[in-house]
């Protein structure tokens, strides 16, 4: 009986604790974050570790600040960093092998890297006016640019 009972209180602490942590969040699964915007793809990736006032982190790793950050003054910077990856920072498009299974299954199309450089350019402290195309982002893959001369 006390095992049962016990078992009764832990599925309800579970199932109240889960409902507590997914009100009013939206969550992204790999078909709905290849529909999502700047904005929706910074709130399902980004935040994460840049905080959702893009203020940056200090804690289990170092997660920089995007908020009024100089050094988001240029789009390409943001463009590489979000290509290529950057210290502990993964890869959104290449896979390096260092990342393993980190966001394994989260790959961004140019279109999505584009605007969420153009949202975060233009949101938490940031008034940058000049943007970035699908198409600049494009140019930047390694195949792309080997091309180019």
């Amino acid at each position: 009986m006390k095992r049962s009972l016990l078992a009764i209180m832990l599925l309800l602490a579970s199932s109240s604790f889960a409902l507590a942590q997914t009100s009013g969040h939206t969550f992204y699964t790999n078909d709905t974050l290849t529909s999502a915007n700047g904005e929706a793809v910074f709130q399902a990736i980004c935040q994460g570790c840049h905080m959702p006032d893009a203020k940056g982190a200090i804690g289990a790793g170092t997660y920089p600040a995007l908020a009024n950050n100089p050094k988001l003054a240029s789009p390409q910077y943001m463009a590489a960093v979000i290509l290529f990856g950057r210290h502990d920072m993964p890869s959104f498009v290449e896979r390096p092998a260092a990342h393993g299974n980190f966001f394994k299954d989260t790959m961004l199309t140019d279109a999505q890297i584009a605007e969420v450089i153009n949202y975060v350019r233009t949101h938490f402290g940031n008034h940058y006016t000049n943007s970035i195309t699908a198409a600049d982002v494009a140019a930047m893959h390694p195949q792309t640019a080997a091309k180019q001369p």
